[in-house]
C-alpha cells in the first residue's frame, strides 16, 4: 500500500468518524494507459472533498458530480466502467483509449478501515475482502506475494509495506534515502551497530537496529520483495552484510562506492568469502541510475529510480567501465 492510499486510508476514517458520509472507490481494473494501477484508492466527502486519486481529474469530476447529487449516498457497492468508447475516453481525460473500472462503496466500514489502519501501523500485511452483495468487509493476514484479485462478487486487496529496503549505516544519504522510501511503500529497516551513528537516528516510520550487519540480513531473512543496501564506506561492515544478502533471494543487493572500488569489492568477495561467481554478479555498484548524483538527495533519488525500475520490470543497460574497472573485472574472472 503506497503513501497515497495511507493518505486516502487516515482521511477516510477521519471523515467517517466527524459524521461526513463517504464513498470510497477502488480500481479493480485497466485497460490500455491508466494513471493508477488496480488496488488504487480515492475517497470523497459529502461535500466534494478529495483524497487519493484514480485518473487525471475528470473521472474524480463525475464522482463528485454524483456524491454532491447523492447519488452514491447509500447502498451496496457497484461496479462502474470508464471510457468504453473513444468519446468516452477522450471525455474522462483517459489517454490512448484507456478504460477504467472502479469498485465504489458508497458507506465503508468506519471501524474495519480503523482496524485496518492499525495493523499497518504494526508493519502487518492485511488483506481486505469485499463482498460486493452486501458491503461487508473482511480482514485477514497476507504475503508479500499476494496480489489484489477481483472476481465480480468479492475483491480482496492487498494493504501494508510489501517492500522492505535494509540500509546498512545510518549516515547522512541513509537518512534522505529512508525518507524517500517511506513514500514508496517500503518498510524500511536501518542498521548500524556504530554507537556514534545510532544514537542520532531519528526518522520516524523506520525500524533501527545496532545488530551486526550480517546477523541483521540473517534475522530479516530477504525474499523477493526485499532489497539490501550497504552504505557505511566501511567494508569490515558492508562486506558482512553483502557476504548474507548476495545468498539469498532478495530482488536487489548493492553497495555505495565507486567502479573502481566495487570491482575491488567484488574481488574481496571471490577471494575471501564463500560466494559463487553468480552470487557475486548480483552486487549492483555503485548504487543506483547514473543521473550525475553528487549529493545525498540526489543519490538517494539516483538508488530508489533503480530500485523502482526493477521493481516495474524495466530492464537497465550497464554503465560503461573505465579501462582500470574492466582490468580489475578481468582479475575477477582469472584463475
Amino acid at each position: 500500500m503506497d503513501s497515497v492510499d495511507l493518505e486516502v486510508l487516515k482521511s477516510a476514517i477521519t471523515w467517517g468518524e466527524a459524521g461526513h458520509r463517504i464513498l470510497l472507490a477502488t480500481v479493480v481494473s485497466t485497460w490500455g494507459s491508466a494513471p493508477r494501477a488496480p488496488g488504487a484508492w480515492l475517497v470523497i466527502r459529502d461535500d466534494g472533498q478529495v483524497s487519493g486519486s484514480v485518473s487525471g481529474g475528470c473521472i474524480e469530476d463525475d464522482l463528485i458530480s454524483r456524491v454532491r447529487e447523492g447519488r452514491l449516498s447509500g447502498g451496496r457497492p457497484e461496479l462502474v466502467t470508464y471510457g468504453v468508447t473513444q468519446d468516452e475516453a477522450l471525455r474522462f481525460g483517459l489517454p490512448c483509449g484507456g478504460t477504467l473500472q472502479l469498485v465504489l462503496e458508497p458507506a465503508p466500514e468506519i471501524a474495519v478501515l480503523r482496524e485496518l489502519q492499525k495493523r499497518i501501523q504494526q508493519r502487518e500485511i492485511v488483506a481486505r475482502s469485499l463482498e460486493l452483495s452486501s458491503g461487508r468487509a473482511l480482514l485477514s493476514p497476507a504475503k508479500r506475494s499476494d496480489m489484489m484479485q477481483f472476481d465480480g462478487a468479492w475483491l480482496k486487496t492487498i494493504h501494508g509495506p510489501r517492500w522492505r529496503l535494509l540500509i546498512i549505516g545510518a549516515s547522512e544519504l541513509a537518512r534522505y534515502l529512508a525518507q524517500m522510501a517511506l513514500a514508496l511503500d517500503y518498510h524500511v529497516i536501518v542498521c548500524d551497530p556504530r554507537e556514534e551513528y545510532f544514537k542520532g537516528w531519528r526518522v520516524p516510520g523506520t525500524e533501527f537496529s545496532s545488530s551486526m550487519p550480517d546477523d541483521m540480513v540473517l534475522a530479516l531473512e530477504p525474499d523477493g520483495h526485499t532489497a539490501v543496501v550497504a552504505a557505511t564506506h566501511d567494508p569490515k561492515l558492508d562486506d558482512l552484510a553483502l557476504l548474507e544478502a548476495l545468498k539469498s533471494p532478495a530482488f536487489y543487493v548493492g553497495a555505495l562506492g565507486s567502479k573502481i572500488n566495487t570491482a575491488k569489492r567484488k574481488l574481496r568477495l571471490k577471494r575471501h568469502f564463500d560466494l559463487s561467481d553468480d552470487e557475486i554478479a548480483r552486487l549492483n555498484g555503485p548504487v543506483g541510475l547514473h543521473i550525475g548524483s553528487r549529493t545525498p538527495p540526489e543519490i538517494a533519488v539516483a538508488i530508489l529510480a533503480e530500485l523502482t525500475a526493477l521493481r516495474n520490470g524495466i530492464k537497465l543497460l550497464p554503465a560503461q567501465e573505465s579501462p582500470a574497472t574492466a582490468a580489475l573485472r578481468g582479475a575477477l574472472a582469472g584463475p
